[in-house]
């Protein structure tokens, strides 16, 4: 496992990590219901991150597009659920349009992670 796979799995472990707080947090603050979904989006990412480094190091997926992948997951997790509870929190966002553009580069995440599977790795 190189640095960058224990980077992504660190900022996985992070993410899943923050989702449980955000959980907990949501059940009692106002605002609720958009940290609720950014500790779901945080929580699910979490887990697919994990797995996703797990593919590309073993080469089920192709690794490199792997990779590219689970940055551009890490990236869209972080602008989408910092623009959602930076919301809950402050009543204002990161910046105009983060939460969609985070949302752009999760499903470009899954989209490359789907290409990845495609082409295959030396483990496929």
């Amino acid at each position: 496992m190189d640095v960058f796979d224990r980077l992504l799995l660190t900022l996985a472990a992070l993410a899943g990590f923050g989702g449980v707080a955000l959980s907990a947090v949501a059940a009692h603050a106002t605002g609720g219901s958009q940290l609720e979904t950014a500790a779901r989006f945080l929580l699910i990412h979490a887990a697919a991150l994990v797995g996703l480094v797990a593919l590309a190091g073993n080469g089920f997926v192709q690794p490199s597009v792997g990779r590219l992948a689970g940055w551009a997951m890490i990236i869209g997790i972080a602008l989408f659920a910092g623009d959602l509870a930076l919301r809950a929190w402050r009543g204002a966002g990161l910046f105009p349009m983060a939460a969609p553009m985070g949302g752009f580069l999760m499903m470009g995440g899954w989209a490359l992670l789907a290409l990845a599977a495609l082409i295959g790795g030396r483990g496929a």
